[in-house]
Order: structure tokens, then C-alpha cells, then sequence
């Protein structure tokens, strides 16, 4: 009997973020597709996403949202669209 795969999709959610005087962008809550709203809690780190998630174009915000650990991705847009800085994605699993 064959397995099932598990791959992970970007699902790219809203996210509200303040800016402080240095520039440091830092996330406050996460707005999915169908309106619920997850409040951030803590950011407990930032770094480059790594070779899996278009780098250098992607961070990766390690964010406490009900308690729990997650993962925030956000995506730098190319110079292509100087009007738009980037988006925001979270990875979920989906079984093939």
C-alpha cells in the first residue's frame, strides 16, 4: 500500500505589522482567507529563510500565535514592483 506524501503549500495570509525608528518590521496578528484573525503574541526570531524559501528574497519569523510555535514567511517582491515590498505566507501540510 502506497504512503501518503505530506508536502507543505505556502498559503499567503494578510499580516498587520508595526515599524519601529529603525526600520525593524515586527508582525502583530495574522489575517487568513476567511477572516479569522490570530493575534501574535511574541516574535521570538528572525533570519534569512534558508535555501528552501527563495533566498535571499524570504525571512523566516519564528512567532508565538495562541502559545504555540509558528513559522512566518515573508517574501520579498523583485524590482519588478517597486510599489509592492513583499508578502506574508505561512506553510500548511497537504497530503498527496
Amino acid at each position: 500500500m502506497k504512503q501518503p506524501v505530506i508536502k507543505m503549500e505556502r498559503v499567503y495570509v494578510k499580516v498587520t505589522s508595526d515599524f519601529d525608528s529603525t526600520g525593524y518590521m515586527q508582525p502583530r496578528s495574522i489575517t487568513w482567507k476567511d477572516g479569522r484573525v490570530f493575534q501574535i503574541e511574541a516574535v521570538k526570531d528572525f533570519r534569512p529563510a534558508g535555501t528552501h524559501h527563495d533566498s535571499p528574497t524570504c525571512d523566516c519569523y519564528t512567532v508565538v500565535v495562541k502559545g504555540e510555535t509558528k513559522y512566518l514567511y515573508f517574501q520579498k517582491s523583485n524590482n519588478l514592483h517597486v510599489s509592492r515590498v513583499g508578502r506574508w505566507y505561512v506553510e500548511c501540510p497537504t497530503i498527496t
